[in-house]
C-alpha cells in the first residue's frame, strides 16, 4: 500500500507495532487533552488562497540560527526509538540532512553537564536544546498500565495549545531570538500556518516515529519528504514563492 500522507504512516505504523508500544508514541498524560487540542487548533485556521501571482518556482529553503535548511521542517527529540525500530536513533539520525542540534536535560552535577556538552560539541552537533518544562513527569496512563517506565522526552503536560500560544510567544520575544513549533503539525497546510503566526520552523515528534516504525530510516525520510512537498504546494496555493513572503494575512481563524 502507498502511504501518502502523515496520517497513513500513522495507521500502517499501528498495524507494526505492539499495543505497548502504540500507546506510548500515542499517548499523552492523563486525558491527553493537550495532544488532542495541539491537532484540533491547527483545523480551526483557515489559509487564504491568493492567485494570479507567477509561482513557477518556488523556495521552500530558510535558515535557523543563521544556518541554511532546505524547509523549515526539522525532527524533535523523542526518546526509546528501538521501540519501533531494531537501530532506533541511529536510522532516525542518518534520515535528514542538515544540523545536529542535542536535547540536555540539566543535571545537578554542573561537572557532568559539562563533560556532556563538551563531547556532543566534539561529535559536531551545532547547539543546545534545554529542555524547561518537565519539572515532574506527566502522568502517562497508558504507561503506568502497561508498566513502562516513564519517558522525559514525550511528556504531555497539560498546557496551552501550541499553535494558539504561538502569536503570544512570538510577540513577548520581539525578535530578539527565534520561536519554533513542536506539536500538532501533521500537514504541510501546518507547517505553512505555524509560519505565517510567526514561527520561524516546526519540529515533527510523533510522525517521525510513525515513519521509523513503517520503514526505518527511509520512513523517515518519506515523512520529511512528503511534508516538504505538502508544504512547497501550500505556498504555491497562498502565492508565496518564497518563505520570506508568509505572513499574517495568509490565515484566518475560524468562528466555529
Amino acid at each position: 500500500m502507498s502511504l501518502v500522507c502523515l496520517t497513513d504512516f500513522q495507521a500502517h505504523a499501528r498495524e507494526q507495532l505492539s499495543k505497548s508500544t502504540r500507546d506510548f508514541i500515542e499517548g499523552g498524560a492523563d486525558d491527553s487533552i493537550t495532544r488532542d487540542d495541539n491537532i484540533a487548533a491547527f483545523k480551526r485556521i483557515r489559509l487564504r488562497p491568493r492567485y494570479l501571482r507567477d509561482v513557477s518556482e518556488v523556495d521552500t529553503r530558510t535558515t535557523i540560527q543563521g544556518e541554511e535548511i532546505s524547509a523549515p521542517i526539522c525532527i524533535a527529540p523523542t526518546g526509546f526509538h528501538c521501540l519501533v525500530w531494531p537501530d532506533g536513533e541511529m536510522s532516525t539520525a542518518r534520515a535528514p540532512e542538515g544540523l545536529r542540534w542535542f536535547q540536555l536535560y540539566v543535571h545537578p552535577d554542573l561537572q557532568l553537564n559539562k563533560q556532556l556538552i563538551q563531547r556532543v560539541e566534539s561529535l559536531g552537533f551545532k547547539a543546545l536544546v534545554i529542555t524547561l518544562d518537565t519539572p515532574v513527569c506527566g502522568n502517562r496512563r497508558h504507561d503506568i498500565r502497561n508498566q513502562l517506565r516513564r519517558n522525559l522526552t514525550l511528556t504531555d503536560l497539560q498546557s496551552p495549545k501550541k499553535i494558539d500560544a504561538l502569536t503570544e510567544v512570538v510577540a513577548a520575544v520581539k525578535g530578539k531570538i527565534e520561536v519554533y513549533l513542536d506539536g500538532g503539525v501533521r500537514t504541510g497546510n501546518d507547517v505553512l500556518k505555524a509560519l505565517a503566526l510567526g514561527a520561524k520552523c516546526i519540529f515533527l515528534g510523533r510522525p517521525i516515529l510513525w515513519g521509523l516504525a513503517c520503514k526505518g530510516e527511509h520512513g523517515v525520510k518519506e515523512v520529511l519528504n512528503i511534508l516538504t512537498n505538502e508544504f512547497h504546494t501550500s505556498m504555491a496555493l497562498t502565492g508565496c514563492r518564497s518563505v520570506a513572503e508568509i505572513n499574517r494575512n495568509l490565515v484566518q481563524f475560524s468562528r466555529l
